[in-house]
């Protein structure tokens, strides 16, 4: 059996895989059932399940890699998308309680992905590899 990385939270040079995180898709569909009993047409409520389990499903089978060069996505082992870090210009996580969204773009086009992995362990990879680049959350003075 093969034994899983755990991540190196000290190290920029290493690779690290990011664990799953399966409590945005969960309170996707706990959401769309909430809305099952409420006497109106049922097609929101299932159309918002679904999504959930779909989402649900992309984070069993997808993993997040971060080298010192690059955001990879993979999909069952196989690669399907990589990001590499000299061409971001900025990044930020939305809603991070929630566990929220990951925003990032790059020189050809931004992204917005929903966070499937651990948000602290994801936030903590970008600050060590990227975070002169991260959009910092204004504060509004009255």
């Amino acid at each position: 059996m093969p034994s899983k990385k755990t991540p190196n939270q000290n190290s920029q040079e290493g690779s690290v895989i990011l664990t799953s995180f399966h409590r945005l898709p969960l309170l996707i569909i706990i959401f769309g059932l909430s809305l099952l009993p409420i006497p109106i047409n049922h097609i929101p409520a299932i159309s918002i399940s679904l999504f959930g389990i779909f989402l649900l499903i992309q984070s069993f089978t997808l993993q997040l890699e971060l080298t010192k060069e690059d955001f990879i996505v993979k999909q069952l082992g196989r690669e399907l998308r990589r990001f590499p870090f000299e061409n971001w210009l900025a990044w930020r996580i939305f809603l991070p309680g929630l566990p929220g969204i990951l925003y990032f773009r790059e020189k050809a086009s931004p992204h917005l992905l929903p966070i499937l992995f651990d948000p602290k362990m994801l936030e903590n990879q970008l600050r060590l590899r990227v975070g002169g680049l991260e959009i910092k959350q204004e504060t509004q003075n009255s």
